[in-house]
């Protein structure tokens, strides 16, 4: 039987994304996993799906990826790392002595692809009739995805992906989501991409994978969403949160200053053991060097789109992001 390091291994050495069927069906398996976790690990919304709020294991470490946008390598290179006694990480969470929590942002070269973006503006514009550039882009955000989808399928509650605003294939504006523009017309480029090369059914389903991804953790010594929270948000709001596009924009959305001036620290009071010794962990905004604090100290942000930095939260003492971010 194929391990899942040899799948992911795999994935990154193809040099282009799934044919659409197997991806189809690879989209079929993770969507049918999300919506049926353990309801102790996630509980059931409105729809009697699994929700928005995800409950960690707080006995074991948590390892937080930030927003990844494309960069298999990265994720490739984390699943690998020699962690917690184990040859890698992808064996020490299937031993379960681990678990992942990604924060989001799986689509969409930031920075490191401004020249490739602009350049396949040129070939959207043109009606993709040459499209080297966005084969390029395509590939690395769906070989990232199918790389979590596997994860998600193996190693079930050990590994989690929150939706960020970057989760937004359909380039929907409402819904809990915004359309999405930055160096070109990034999400009208993916939409029109995918629907052209992969098929309108392909692009609903991956939509619809999307759609069930959960929103907010709870672990030990932090909590964690996409973006800061716009506002509190209590626990009914949370496991609903995919089905109310207010809870959606505030965990996804939230610029710096923008959240409401308690809203971290109303969140830590509600969903920690302790608001003093616990963090908020969020991605979203890019950061200088390996972290940024806000909310007084008690929001941690990790992204910076040039480092590939994670966070390693131990459940045996607080969190402290000089010790405890990491670099791969």
């Amino acid at each position: 039987m194929t391990s899942l390091l040899e799948k992911l291994r795999a994935a990154a050495n193809r040099g282009a994304f799934l044919e659409t069927k197997p991806f189809t069906l690879l989209l079929e398996r993770c969507i049918t996993v999300l919506e049926h976790e353990q309801a102790l690990v996630r509980p059931s919304d409105s729809t009697a799906l699994s929700g928005g709020l995800i409950r960690l294991d707080k006995n074991i470490p948590t390892v937080v990826l930030p927003d990844l946008h494309g960069r298999f390598d990265f994720f490739l290179s984390v699943m690998e790392s020699p962690l917690f006694g184990q040859e890698s990480l992808a064996q020490a969470v299937q031993n379960r002595q681990a678990q992942i929590l990604c924060l989001g942002d799986g689509f969409h070269s930031e920075l490191r692809g401004k020249e490739r973006w602009i350049a396949a503006l040129d070939e959207y514009i043109n009606g993709y009739k040459n499209h080297a550039s966005m084969d390029q882009e395509m590939t690395e955000s769906f070989v990232l995805m199918e790389m979590v989808m596997e994860c998600k399928c193996a190693l079930k509650e050990g590994f989690h992906f929150l939706k960020g605003n970057h989760e937004n294939i359909l380039n929907e504006e409402g819904n809990g989501n915004h359309s999405f523009r930055k160096f070109a017309y990034e999400g009208a480029m993916v939409r029109d991409y995918v629907s052209r090369f992969c098929g309108n059914d392909f692009l609903q389903l991956y939509a619809i994978f999307e759609k069930r991804l959960p929103l907010f953790a709870i672990g030990s010594a932090f909590i964690a969403s996409h973006a800061e929270p716009s506002r509190f948000f209590n626990q009914e709001e949370l496991i609903d949160g995919r089905n109310r596009n207010e809870v959606l924009l505030g965990l996804t959305w939230t610029a710096n200053d923008e959240a409401e001036e308690d809203s971290v620290e109303r969140m830590l009071r509600e969903y920690s053991e302790s608001a003093e010794t616990t963090v908020y962990i969020s991605g979203h905004r890019p950061v200088k060097g390996t972290y940024a604090l806000r909310a007084s100290g008690k929001l941690v942000q990790i992204h910076n789109p040039s480092l590939r930095v994670g966070a390693i939260v131990s459940p045996a003492r607080p969190f402290n992001p000089d010790v405890d971010i990491h670099q791969w």
